[in-house]
């Protein structure tokens, strides 16, 4: 007699949990339908609250090393890891380089063919510092001819990027 309860709470649950659907069998939302369609890595998230290239740009030239902030921003893929798709560069409009995004926890990867693809990102933007040895690491992968990679001989500042999840337009 004491769990009599659960039954009317069950169906309470079970009612408010449910889709509503129209006639067809279509289940209806109040979001407003992606005109594109996406593939999603690592976390899922809604595209909401996207920055442009531009807006992302201004938001990295006023971070100072050691700052970050979080956001999700759009724009396309000027490079990818071709050993295992582990990181992969992002085009801003009118800085000269690009945004290095690297996946979290290394939890994911991203398609190796992805280059001039439209992705939209969200995680953690900052400025670090990239070692010799890491961006000579980045070039190999990149497939630079090693007198190009012999070149690299000083630490470089760099837009950085930890991402949560990426959609890739299909």
């Amino acid at each position: 007699m004491k769990d009599l309860w659960i039954i009317p709470f069950l169906a309470f649950l079970s009612l408010i949990s449910c889709k509503n659907a129209d006639k067809n069998g279509v289940e209806e939302t109040s979001e407003v339908p992606q005109e594109l369609a996406y593939s999603s890595y690592g976390e899922e998230f809604p595209a909401t609250n996207v920055l442009s290239a531009n807006q992302v740009e201004e938001r990295f030239d006023s971070l100072k090393p050691g700052d970050s902030i979080e956001l999700s921003f759009k724009t396309t893929v000027n490079s990818v890891c071709k050993n295992k798709g582990c990181w992969m560069t992002l085009d801003l409009s009118e800085h000269e380089e690009d945004v290095m995004v690297k996946f979290k926890d290394y939890g994911f990867f991203v398609p190796k063919d992805i280059e001039q693809k439209e992705v939209i990102v969200t995680g953690r933007a900052f400025v670090a510092e990239i070692s010799v040895e890491e961006q000579q690491h980045y070039a190999e992968d990149k497939g630079e001819d090693p007198e190009k990679i012999a070149a690299i001989t000083e630490p470089k500042r760099t837009m950085s990027f930890i991402a949560d999840g990426v959609l890739i337009k299909d």
